[in-house]
């Protein structure tokens, strides 16, 4: 038996419907680090307030990336590396879940790392415009 899973339509389609829940999510995820209180939670954690600002704009251009399928792979890498300090440094890895679990971070990760690997897809503005490395893809 032959499994044949990139040209299949239905891999394309589970492709952009993957970047489109992450990148949604990180977008509504980044809009309470624009406020004041998540300023102050980073404080008390021992890092700048500034940050938040920074990571606010990290998680909502990143998500917007994902959507249209643009530096998906870039994007998804940055904020892999956000959602591994969200695990070790903030969480501390405490549990998996209940109280300071890490199942939604760690859940992020691994589809942000499944992004990765797969590029944008097939229906993305990187394969429609088709003069964009792969690796900026």
């Amino acid at each position: 038996m032959d499994a044949n899973l990139r040209t299949h339509k239905f891999h394309d389609l589970s492709q952009f419907g993957l970047r489109i829940v992450v990148g949604v999510f990180f977008i509504v995820h980044s809009q309470m680090k624009f406020g004041s209180g998540f300023g102050g939670f980073l404080q008390s954690i021992g890092l700048p307030s500034e940050m938040a600002i920074l990571i606010g704009l990290l998680e909502s251009v990143g998500g917007v990336l994902l959507i249209v399928g643009v530096l998906s792979r870039i994007a998804s890498a940055v904020i892999a590396i956000d959602m591994l300090g969200a695990i070790i440094y903030v969480k501390k890895a405490q549990s998996f879940s209940g109280k300071n679990g890490i199942e939604l971070e760690l859940l992020a990760f691994i589809i942000l790392l499944t992004i990765m690997v797969l590029g944008p897809g097939r229906i993305s503005l990187s394969h429609i415009i088709k003069k964009i490395p792969r690796i900026l893809q």
